[in-house]
């Protein structure tokens, strides 16, 4: 079971934007990153090309790059703490709770 799901808050624990919360916008299972709301944003140089209607486009643009899940840590929904993840099976189902409070996600 993932530490880790889409919708989950976060906190960056590592990296250059440690410190900062944000919501998981996709999960790369295979190769273990996220990508995080507002964290990890990078810049792109864009060549300036014509659109379809004949407008100019490019330039530099700023965008979120995925971090890796080791860098961030879920926050509890319950708590509202950073805390990590146990799994344990209730009534057939495996569920996802908090080490800190023993609340499921």
């Amino acid at each position: 079971m993932n530490r880790v799901k889409k919708n989950d808050m976060v906190k960056v624990i590592s990296g250059k934007d440690a410190g900062k919360e944000g919501r998981v916008v996709r999960v790369y299972l295979g190769r273990e990153r996220v990508m995080v709301e507002g964290v990890n944003r990078v810049t792109k140089h864009q060549r300036i090309g014509r659109t379809r209607a004949g407008a100019m486009e490019g330039g530099i643009t700023h965008e979120e790059a995925p971090i890796h899940m080791s860098n961030v840590m879920p926050i509890c929904p319950s708590c509202g703490k950073p805390t990590r993840v146990g799994s344990k099976i209730l009534e057939g189902k495996r569920v996802r709770y908090c080490r800190k409070c023993e609340s499921e996600f």
